[in-house]
């Protein structure tokens, strides 16, 4: 993921901000419930994986199937890039436990070439295709481009309105503007609140921000770009825990944290960290993944 890129990570105050005010009205109104907490990567196809979170010789037919042994969801960007067949789809469901959900991101063509005019079609078959995933279909996420700003505010008003309401939405926007206070902004905003559309929280060095604490629904999609295990990574992700901690404390129904890195390589690391944190912090029993060399060390240590 090159969203967010910088060269000198140390110049960067990487402090999640305050939340905002709407945050806060929207987690004490929330009703009380055991959240569900979901934790995952971007994508299971990366070969590079094979012999750390994949066992060795581990073919590319089979890397969801060991994926899903360690994370309890996906933030699927596959689907940015095609609307897949209902049989490929359907693959998917059948490899995943029960309780894993995938989170698709809406189209391309939707979203960034047609800029959600004349969609109609485009957008009926985008959801026939992920419905096939049943009870494993998470929430979805629609990415608008970074010159989508507030004045085509009324493209996403109309767009989200005739979306069907079955399946949750989180939005992220990309455009600097959204986060300046403005009569638009802030009437965007109110209107994402009443249409219980969430907003996606993107935490990347070069985007501060995109880290905009801004809840309009009791839950959170929190997409956090590391840069290679970085010791920043460490700190912001500690941060990052002790924030969650205080929203499920307030009423925070629903967690998705997907962890992206620059070299997506890194990932699994940083999730093993995080996922630690959460259940050591937040009192959760979160499956915690299994490094291959993690493994081996174990298997050593009964040796001697």
């Amino acid at each position: 993921m090159d969203f967010g890129r910088v060269d000198n990570i140390d110049s960067i105050d990487f402090t999640l901000p305050p939340d905002h005010l709407m945050t806060t009205e929207v987690l004490q109104k929330s009703d009380k419930r055991t959240p569900k907490i979901f934790v995952g990567c971007a994508k299971w196809g990366r070969p590079d994986w094979v012999g750390k979170i994949y066992p060795k010789g581990t073919k590319e037919a089979s890397f969801l199937k060991e994926y899903v042994k360690h994370f309890n969801s996906i933030e699927l960007n596959a689907t940015f890039y095609r609307i897949f067949d209902k049989n490929v789809v359907e693959k998917w469901q059948e490899t995943a436990p029960d309780g894993f959900k995938f989170s698709p991101k809406f189209f391309q063509t939707i979203s960034h070439i047609k800029r959600l005019k004349d969609v109609d079609e485009l957008t009926k078959a985008y959801y026939e295709s992920i419905e096939i995933l049943g009870d494993k279909l998470g929430s979805c996420f629609l990415q608008l481009p970074e010159n989508f700003g507030p004045k085509h505010y009324a493209s996403i008003e109309f767009y989200l309105k005739n979306l069907r309401k079955d399946v949750p939405v989180f939005l992220e926007l990309r455009s600097k503007d959204w986060f300046k206070s403005s009569t638009e902004s802030n009437e965007a905003f109110e209107f994402f609140r009443e249409q219980r559309i969430g907003m996606v929280i993107t935490d990347a060095a070069g985007r501060r921000d995109c880290v905009h604490q801004h809840l309009t629904t009791p839950e959170a999609f929190i997409r956090f770009v590391g840069n290679s295990l970085h010791p920043t990574d460490y700190q912001r992700i500690d941060e990052w825990v002790q924030r969650i901690k205080r929203w499920l404390d307030q009423g925070l129904q629903t967690l998705h944290f997907f962890m992206h890195q620059h070299e997506e390589f890194y990932s699994p690391e940083l999730c093993v960290y995080l996922i630690k944190a959460l259940n050591k912090e937040c009192g959760l029993t979160l499956t915690v993944p299994v490094l291959a060399y993690e493994k081996q060390k174990d298997i050593s240590s009964t040796l001697f």
